[in-house]
């Protein structure tokens, strides 16, 4: 029977929590994701790094990645940006991967410490573990002055090893309060562009591309705005009790315990999507006094379910 990856045309991947945990690859990932045969593009919500940055860390980690291999939110909010009419300057706000990206796009790219004898059109904001309170200023002063307003991404917070630190969403969220209103844009999921723009490089629509990741805010929710089916594997931050809870935005088409699924016999995937998708039908359909009994058969199914 067919395996999971071999019904879409190309994969696009979470990094965190699917690949690797910290310093450390996921169980199983490496093998899984070296075995696909078909493109695997890693999708990442990172806007600090740039490709080459994380395309290095992923060969350190044993799996063969190209930097065109790798699709940012920072790449994302270059490219909205494009789809726009803004002409002019960008202030770029956050890591290297930021300005890069914006430079490969063509733009003229002005850095915060410049920022005040430029003419900025537009601000790209995401994430920088080097980010000031001077850079946000110089964000909201352009946003203040009729700048299109452009987030990477919205991530309220960030896992580290040392425990979880205010994300690139606690600083569009400082700007916002400064200048009074949100971005005009925001191109990390969950919202669609960062999918989008990594099905148009594979060339593909969406529906040919399978989405895999661990969290059911943004990669799942993101998926479902895109249009792309989605796989969630249980190896990050959301566990099957969230995902039994999960409303429609948020569903995955597929839960499995970690990649291995993703060449396993359809049949055996089908098993534990179907328990899943039993509990979201009687929730759908105020069939309360059945959730409890479909909740633990989905249990039991998951803990017993092997790869094959």
């Amino acid at each position: 029977m067919t395996s999971l990856v071999d019904r879409y045309a190309a994969l696009a991947c979470d990094l965190d929590g699917v690949v690797y945990r910290g310093p450390a690859p996921v169980d199983h990932a490496v093998e899984a994701l070296d075995a696909v045969r078909s493109p695997v593009v890693y999708a990442t919500n990172n806007a600090s790094r740039r490709p080459r940055d994380v395309a290095a860390h992923l060969g350190r980690l044993g799996l063969r990645c190209r930097e065109a291999e790798v699709t940012t939110s920072s790449e994302a909010a270059a490219w909205l940006l494009g789809r726009t009419d803004v002409h002019g300057a960008v202030l770029a706000v956050g890591g290297p991967g930021v300005g890069t990206a914006l430079a490969e796009a063509g733009f003229e790219v002005v850095l915060p410490a410049d920022a005040s004898d430029a003419e900025v059109a537009a601000v790209v904001q995401g994430y920088g573990p080097d980010v000031t309170a001077s850079d946000l200023a110089e964000a909201a002063y352009a946003v203040q002055s009729g700048a299109r307003w452009v987030a990477t991404n919205a991530d309220a917070t960030l896992p580290t090893d040392r425990g979880v630190a205010p994300g690139n969403g606690s600083l569009v969220a400082a700007v916002a309060r400064a200048v009074g209103r949100d971005p005009d844009d925001i191109a990390g999921k969950p919202q669609p562009p960062l999918y989008l723009l990594t099905a148009e490089r594979l060339g593909l629509s969406p529906s040919g591309v399978l989405a895999v990741g661990d969290r059911l805010d943004t990669d799942i929710e993101g998926a479902v705005a895109a249009g792309l089916d989605s796989l969630l594997v249980l190896t990050g931050v959301d566990d099957l009790d969230a995902v039994l809870v999960a409303p429609p935005a948020r569903r995955p088409t597929f839960v499995a315990p970690d990649l291995r699924w993703l060449h396993a016999p359809g049949s055996a995937v089908e098993r534990l999507t179907d328990a899943v998708r039993a509990v979201h039908d009687a929730q759908d359909q105020g069939r309360e006094d059945q959730l409890e009994r479909l909740r633990a058969a989905a249990g039991d199914v998951m803990s017993r379910a092997h790869p094959g």
